[in-house]
């Protein structure tokens, strides 16, 4: 299938028209302000912040307060929920609409970092789905006239799925759209995504916006996911990363235009250099934000020949004048190098059991005591 294709329709998440449907997907220490706008400066779509705890916002801790922050150039404003007792996520929401701080709000229920399931978070909670039923459906009526959005894996594992009943739910709690990460909490990142499992939520919800995730590498792999599956959008997380310039190939493959980003060292260099100053402002530290980018030096420079010496300095640097420096060595005329730069990028890890609260599997119901101890994890945050 080539890029080359029809204009996509706009994906519309409640009064929202996205023009791209296209989402970045929320990705701890990687969405922050400087990412997003770096990402809209190439392109078009939905950009939510990273993951934000709902109980470190209702008690407004300084960081949970500095990430839910947006430049003014950022809209619409859209931010993630995690949480696991009902009450405390709405109140999250309520702080976050009733103080104009955000024009979507989506809900986390994909993730499958041990930290987050063993609490009965993340990925694991649509197993009960009483408890699923009550925070979305309490939420929803928090936010009012803001979106609602929920973004979920196909369940734990593959003798306990949950994408389907989640999804209904949802849609009867009145969300704008859901999202389907195509692998189970046990597979994590690991082997292939299993679009087919998309398929069948779109062909299951057909009122409000399926959105894929899963393996989107390049605008190709969107097209070829929405023909295949017929869903509405996609989500795009891994497959960015140190490739803010996917977002304007995205936009440009969605409009029907036969175009493909190809870029030379010299166009990654300039990306790279401003993600840096990026950071640097959102940390009001150059220091900080020059420690931060190292993170991406390896997704960036991925393929491109830059040599081990300002490889291994890029991951030092501490200045944007060492920046500038490093990147002045290289040849900015060196051509992109093609399947060197293609396909999956971040950590896949392997497959390995999901870490649960004790007996969560036994009942798909949740009782008086164990709302206690929700309750109780949701007191143990970590600042955002």
């Amino acid at each position: 299938m080539t890029i080359t294709q029809a204009a996509a329709a706009p994906l519309r998440i409640g009064p929202i028209q996205v023009d791209a449907p296209v989402v970045l997907a929320p990705m701890a220490g990687i969405t922050n302000m400087a990412y997003r706008r770096l990402c809209r400066e190439y392109g078009a779509g939905l950009y939510v912040c990273e993951m934000i705890t709902s109980r470190a916002l209702v008690e407004r801790t300084p960081e949970s307060m500095r990430l839910i922050r947006h430049h003014e150039s950022e809209t619409p404003r859209s931010i993630q929920l995690y949480g696991v007792e009902p009450n405390t996520v709405a109140e999250a929401a309520s702080i976050l609409v009733g103080e104009d701080r955000a024009d979507h709000i989506d809900l986390n229920f994909g993730c499958p970092v041990p930290k987050v399931t063993r609490k009965g978070g993340g990925a694991a909670l649509p197993w009960k789905l009483d408890l699923f039923r009550d925070l979305v459906t309490k939420t929803v009526k928090a936010a009012g006239d803001v979106p609602v959005t929920v973004k979920m894996r196909k369940g734990i594992d593959g003798d306990h799925l949950t994408y389907l009943d989640a999804a209904k739910i949802a849609r009867d709690a009145g969300v704008a759209s859901v999202a389907l990460h195509a692998r189970t909490a046990n597979e994590h990142y690991s082997g292939q995504a299993d679009w087919s499992a998309i398929a069948t939520l779109k062909e299951t919800i057909t009122d409000i916006p399926v959105l894929g995730n899963g393996d989107i590498w390049s605008a190709a792999d969107a097209l070829r996911m929405v023909h295949e599956t017929g869903c509405d959008g996609v989500v795009v997380g891994r497959g960015c990363l140190g490739r803010p310039w996917l977002f304007g190939d995205l936009a440009a493959a969605f409009r029907g235009e036969d175009l493909r980003a190809a870029p030379s060292l010299g166009d990654v260099a300039v990306a790279f250099r401003r993600h840096a100053e990026l950071l640097v402002e959102f940390f009001e530290s150059e220091e900080h934000g020059c420690r931060d980018i190292r993170k991406h030096v390896a997704w960036y420079f991925k393929g491109y020949p830059i040599g081990g010496e300002v490889r291994s300095g890029l991951a030092m640097a501490s200045s944007l004048q060492e920046i500038d420096d490093l990147l002045g060595k290289l040849d900015w005329t060196a051509p992109y190098p093609g399947a060197d730069v293609e396909g999956p990028r971040g950590r896949a890890g392997h497959a390995k059991r999901t870490a649960l609260p004790d007996r969560w599997l036994e009942s798909r119901d949740v009782d008086a005591e164990f709302r206690k101890v929700l309750a109780a994890a949701e007191m143990h945050h970590s600042g955002g």
